[in-house]
């Protein structure tokens, strides 16, 4: 299968620097980014921390003055850049860095052109930007990444510092997960965990185990403890399992 290229394009005044290397790393995970540009007016002191994160990162600075008190001129430059960088066709896709709503329409734009978008921001970020993306990361939880504890036991589940976690299981995300389990279910009931994690992304572009305090969506189905679980040989030459799931 063909990797993925991705246009990254990051708004500098509504993301903190200090989460690009992880932010990095989580891109790569879907695609290679053959594109990396960062937005803002580099005269001001409060961007200032950026400025070595650009160069270990080979993130290209565009520079956009702010002619209005008040006005955002960096979105404006963002949006014609990404829609030069769609019509040239050169990526599959977007990644648009910022918890900012303003660029709702631009994922949505890039959507109706069958182009991946993924967004990444943090927890604040308004819900129609998160709904207009394929997918929709919470830096919170790539700050957290390095400071996973270590298990040698794949059938214990992996629990985050409870501080780490962004949202609680609660039993409206326990509904959700019962009902998709439904919604794909086979005539004996089973699901496959695989399928399960496609269609939560599509039903909620910011559903991820992680936000809950777990590092894999199989972690999270455990700790719910409403399902019987399956172990399947797939068959293939390293052995791996297939994840089935079912209602108790």
């Amino acid at each position: 299968m063909q990797d993925l290229t991705l246009a990254v394009l990051i708004d500098a005044d509504n993301v903190p620097f200090k989460h690009v290397k992880e932010m990095l790393e989580e891109i790569s995970k879907t695609g290679t980014p053959t594109v990396k540009r960062i937005y803002g007016d580099w005269t001001k002191p409060n961007l200032a921390g950026w400025k070595t994160v650009l160069l270990e990162n080979a993130i290209t600075p565009i520079q956009q003055y702010s002619y209005t008190v008040g006005k955002n001129s960096s979105d404006s430059a963002m949006i014609i850049d990404a829609m030069d960088i769609l019509y040239s066709e050169k990526v599959s896709g977007f990644c648009i860095v910022s918890s900012d709503s303003d660029f709702t329409r631009l994922a949505t734009r890039i959507r109706e052109e069958g182009k991946l978008v993924i967004g990444i921001g943090e927890k604040k970020t308004p819900k129609p930007f998160i709904a207009a993306c394929n997918k929709f990361i919470y830096l919170e939880i790539l700050d957290s990444d390095s400071e996973e504890p270590e298990t040698k036991d794949v059938n214990v589940p992996v629990v985050r510092k409870k501080d780490k976690a962004i949202d609680k299981v609660d039993r409206k995300t326990v509904n959700f997960i019962v009902n998709s389990v439904d919604d794909l279910a086979d005539d004996s009931g089973w699901t496959f965990l695989g399928s399960l994690g496609s269609l939560l992304n599509k039903k909620k572009p910011d559903f991820d185990p992680r936000n809950y305090g777990f590092n894999k969506l199989y972690e999270l189905i455990k700790y719910i403890n409403r399902f019987e679980i399956d172990e399947r040989d797939s068959g293939g030459f390293k052995q791996a399992k297939h994840i089935y799931l079912r209602k108790k």
